[in-house]
């Protein structure tokens, strides 16, 4: 799909964009949800976070846009310096592009991508959600990275393939759809 530097940083802008919203969400709604609306005695998720000052990163409360947006900053950072890069060329050492169905090399790069962006992901919320207040201890990182992992993988696997991917590559024809219509006309 993309086809240059420029392309490139569009197409992760765009799976960042919306992939790290979709995992906000999951995480503190669904994996964290009864956990905060327990402590506070909240009857929404939404209001537990409030009544707690906001999410813990780092050991200290901070609302949650200031979350989704050092997310994707760490997402994009993440998938294009390793994540995107490393995915291909894993992809490429299965399957040929040139050769094998755009359909399944694309797959081929999703599965890549969730495999490598997941559990490096994952290591880094366990260190921004750690509670350092309760002392730190390396083994309780690494179960708890292993746990995020754990959730996070089938959740990561499913909404990438099926719903994101879908979803920004659809966008992004649409926002280059001059630049492919054109490359079909010189390929034609």
């Amino acid at each position: 799909m993309p086809r240059n530097n420029f392309q490139r940083h569009v197409f992760a802008l765009l799976t960042v964009f919306i992939t790290v919203h979709a995992y906000v969400f999951y995480s503190l709604y669904v994996i964290h949800g009864d956990m905060f609306m327990e402590l506070t005695g909240q009857s929404g998720v939404l209001a537990a976070i409030n009544a707690m000052g906001g999410v813990m990163v780092l050991g200290r409360p901070i609302p949650i846009w200031a979350l989704v947006l050092i997310e994707f900053c760490l997402a994009f950072t993440l998938e294009t310096v390793y994540g995107s890069p490393l995915s291909f060329k894993l992809a490429c050492k299965v399957f040929n592009p040139r050769e094998t169905h755009p359909v399944l090399f694309e797959t081929s790069l999703i599965c890549a991508t969730v495999g490598l962006m997941c559990p490096a992901m994952s290591f880094i919320a366990a260190i921004l959600y750690y509670p350092y207040y309760a002392s730190f201890n390396p083994i309780s990182l690494l179960a708890s990275w292993l746990e995020l992992v754990c959730f996070h993988f089938p959740f990561a696997f499913f909404t990438q393939l099926f719903f994101i991917q879908p979803v920004v590559r659809t966008l992004f024809k649409w926002i280059f759809r001059k630049d492919i219509a054109a490359r079909q006309a010189k390929h034609a």
